[in-house]
Order: structure tokens, then C-alpha cells, then sequence
């Protein structure tokens, strides 16, 4: 008979990873210890840094007994130390079961948030680990005591910004740009006044949107335009004060854009605006949910919080007709352009766009913008509670829909907070009459706490 294990009485368990990926542990009186940097399974000594009534907030100190998930973090820049970059806080843990941990948020949150269960966990969509990340914003400082211009994302809980040489988690060609862009800000005029450089990586072009905050004398343009001769991928935008006013500098004609060429589709966009961060992953992703969703060529769908198109138009190759609707005339203006780009690509059913505010909807107005066999719905974190709410309301209340509507026989919802998606696929299940048949993760943004995910709702009785 093995003998059990007699561990100190100041170590730790740990028995999971919450949503910000800290280790969870519990004392013997059952008070929760949340510990930054510790993994499940692993016996760990920690520093305890704020008590409440319920739970505490720790710092890992010493692992123990060390978990076989853990692994070297690739990224220098790295780790819990003072000035570590904040811009990851997963590289200690194997993708794999980054993603493990990430379905079971969703399981959890579906279960927990909306009494919901999948009848079927979709496998995870994955992809690559590493150079993924084609947007992001790079805070820049310059530091009097250090002599240097910083570049790069915050340190890890603090409003300072990370000394990073290099980064993983972007493309090589832009992280080796980190340096080459700190010599830059320091030889201009405004060192002091461009606090921000925000990155949007295209097909072909690599934009860098520079926001000043006072206007640039000819003499720091000039180093911006001999910066793109030794870097012809780059393409300089200027950002005077909110996003609306970004413009590429003059002279530089070329488009942003990123390829779904699955379905033909080439989508430009502009560097401020939203676009998936992973274009591996959202070209998987957009062809899953168009899968997934099964438009036949006789069938209406609605795209709801349809952006620039990024799923309209891929459905648009395979539905009859296709309505997509977003909160933003000037967004509809633009999705309605990259519709009238692609026709001549690819095979697109007639499509309109409307701009309505999706967070105040009806059920008089969702019945206005009449019936459709399948829905997408793609939110942002807030989720799609008010259009939910309605499709409930018009479930409970028949009398209201009139004598043509009907609802949507399948729904495939993408999201991008799964507490929202617990929260509307409640809604959906409990109180408009459907079943959630399937839900699975997306991992969109590995070595982060990020869980994106999707799921198929279908109608249980289509009358």
C-alpha cells in the first residue's frame, strides 16, 4: 500500500483556470484563491496580494509539483515578473489545452448563465499558435530615464509600457519592425506626442496608423516616407484625432484587404475598422458557419450586426437573397460597396444592407424586416439580447407577427463573449422555442483568455 503524500500545509492545489486564466485553488475552509500564473494540477506556493470576505488574489511564487500541460514560454517578454509584456498570459500552458480549457469556459457558461446544453460540442476550430495576430495596438512612450522610445503592448497589470524587442504572436515581418519603429519615433520632432501605432496586416499591404496628437512638420513626414522605402510592405495612415479621421498619406494609393477565397471574395477595409484579428482562423470560421447555417438557392437570410460583410457576402454565394444589417449607416454604405466589388468575382444572390440599432430592437421592427429561413448573428460583447428578447416576445405572443411572418428555422450565432451567448441562447431555448444542437469554440486568439466561439440553434416547432 503507497503511502500518501504529506504536502506543507501552505501549499496550494490547483483545480482549473478561470476566464482571465488564473489558477484556482481552494483553501481547506473552502475560501477561493485565485492565483496569476499557476495551472490545474499542479501543488503551488503563493503570495497572496488582496483578501475579500469570499476569495483572494494571488501571485505564484514556487511550483511544486509542476503540471505535464506547462511549457517553456516562447516570447522572452514573457512571464510574471515586473515589466512583463501583458499581451499574452497563456504561453506557459500547451495550445491543446488552452483550447481544452476554453471549451469547457463555454460548456460552463452555457450551463451556469443560460440552463442551456449543446446536443452536440463541435470540435474547436484551430489554427496556427504562432504570427496570427494581424491587428493590434502598440502603445508608444517615451521614457526620459531609460533614454528610449518604448513600443509595444502594456506590461502585465500596469499602465506602462512593455520593453519588447520582439514579439511572437504578430507576423515576423512586423516584429521585427519593433525596433526599427522605436529608432523612428525617437529621431522625429513629435517623440513626445504619438502615443499610439495601430497595426492592420492585408493580403499585400501592412498598414500603421500613426496617431499624433499635434500636426507633423514636413521633416517628420519625411522620415515616414523614407521609412517605407526601407520597408516597401509598409503603408503609413496618419490619425489627427478620433479614428474617422485616418487617412493613408498621400501618395500611397494602395488598397487593405483581406481574401475568403472559398467563396471568391476579396474584402477591402480600412485599418480603423473592425476585422477579425486571425485571417486564418476567420476564413475557417466563416466557412464553417456558412456550413453550418445549410442556405439552399430558394432561401432569405439575415445577417444581423453584418459589418463589412465578412459573412453577407459568402452567404450571399449560396442563399437566394440576403439582407445583412448593421447600427451604422456609414458601415452599411460601406458593406453595400464591397457588395457591388464582388459581383463581378463571384456569384452573389441579390443583397440589401439597413442600418438599424440592433441593441434597441422590437418585435414590430423585426417583423417590418420580415421573415428569413436562417439567421446569422454575429455581435460584439454586448451580444444580441434585445433581438432575442423580441424573437422570444413574437414566440410567446403569436398575435403580433401577423399573417406572414414566421422565425428563422436555424440560427448560427457567433460570439465573441460566451456569458452574452449563455445569456441570449437562454433566451432562445427557454423562451422562443428553440434547441441549441450544436456549440463549439474558436480558437481566435491563442496564449490569451479570449474565447470565441459559435452556435446552431434550430426551431423545434416551425409553426
Amino acid at each position: 500500500m503507497t503511502e500518501a503524500k504529506v504536502r506543507p500545509a501552505h501549499w496550494l492545489q490547483v483545480d482549473s483556470l478561470d476566464i482571465d486564466a488564473q489558477g484556482v485553488a481552494r483553501r481547506p475552509d473552502g475560501k477561493v484563491v485565485f492565483i496569476d500564473g499557476a495551472l490545474p494540477g499542479e501543488w503551488v506556493r503563493a503570495n497572496v496580494h488582496r483578501k475579500k470576505n469570499n476569495w483572494e488574489q494571488a501571485s505564484l511564487i514556487e511550483v511544486h509539483e509542476e503540471s505535464a500541460q506547462r511549457v517553456r514560454p516562447r516570447c522572452p517578454h514573457f512571464g510574471l515578473h515586473e515589466g512583463a509584456c501583458g499581451g499574452c498570459k497563456m504561453q506557459h500552458l500547451h495550445v491543446g489545452a488552452q483550447v481544452a480549457i476554453k471549451q469547457r469556459v463555454l460548456e460552463d457558461n452555457l450551463w451556469h448563465l443560460g440552463k442551456v446544453r449543446a446536443d452536440t460540442m463541435l470540435r474547436a476550430i484551430e489554427g496556427p499558435a504562432w504570427g496570427y495576430r494581424w491587428r493590434a495596438r502598440f502603445s508608444v512612450r517615451h521614457v526620459r530615464k531609460k533614454g528610449a522610445v518604448l513600443v509595444g503592448f502594456h506590461e502585465r497589470k500596469s499602465r506602462y509600457v512593455a520593453d519588447i524587442r520582439e514579439c511572437h504572436v504578430v507576423p515576423p515581418g512586423v516584429s521585427d519592425l519593433l525596433l526599427p519603429l522605436r529608432a523612428l519615433i525617437g529621431s522625429m520632432d513629435a517623440i513626445e506626442t504619438c502615443p499610439q501605432i495601430e497595426l492592420a496586416c492585408g493580403d499585400e499591404v501592412t498598414a500603421l496608423v500613426l496617431r499624433h496628437l499635434e500636426p507633423l512638420g514636413e521633416g517628420d513626414l519625411q522620415k515616414l516616407r523614407d521609412f517605407t522605402l526601407r520597408h516597401p510592405r509598409v503603408q503609413w495612415w496618419l490619425q489627427p484625432k478620433g479614428p474617422d479621421t485616418a487617412h493613408a498619406m498621400e501618395g500611397d494609393a494602395r488598397q487593405l484587404s483581406y481574401s475568403l477565397p472559398e467563396f471568391g471574395i476579396t474584402m477591402p477595409f480600412r485599418p480603423t475598422d473592425f476585422t477579425q484579428v486571425n485571417p486564418h482562423i476567420n476564413r475557417v470560421l466563416v466557412e464553417r458557419a456558412v456550413r453550418l447555417l445549410d442556405a439552399q438557392r430558394h432561401e432569405r437570410v439575415i445577417d444581423w450586426f453584418c459589418g463589412l460583410g465578412n459573412f453577407t457576402l459568402p452567404l450571399a454565394t449560396r442563399a437566394g437573397s440576403v439582407l445583412g444589417i448593421e447600427g451604422s449607416e456609414a458601415l452599411v454604405a460601406r458593406s453595400r460597396e464591397n457588395y457591388h466589388l464582388n459581383q463581378g468575382n463571384a456569384s452573389l444572390a441579390p443583397t440589401d444592407f439597413v442600418a438599424r440599432n440592433l441593441f434597441e430592437m422590437t418585435t414590430q421592427q423585426l417583423v417590418e424586416d420580415g421573415c428569413a429561413d436562417r439567421w446569422l448573428v454575429d455581435p460584439p460583447r454586448e451580444g444580441a439580447f434585445a433581438l432575442a428578447k423580441a424573437l422570444a416576445d413574437l414566440h410567446q405572443n403569436p398575435a403580433l407577427r401577423g399573417d406572414t411572418w414566421r422565425p428563422p428555422r436555424r440560427i448560427v450565432y457567433v460570439s465573441c463573449n460566451p456569458a452574452t451567448l449563455a445569456r441570449d441562447a437562454g433566451l432562445l431555448v427557454h423562451q422562443a422555442g428553440y434547441r441549441c444542437t450544436a456549440a463549439g469554440v474558436v480558437n481566435m486568439f491563442p496564449h490569451t483568455a479570449h474565447v470565441e466561439s459559435m452556435a446552431v440553434f434550430e426551431k423545434e416547432n416551425a409553426a
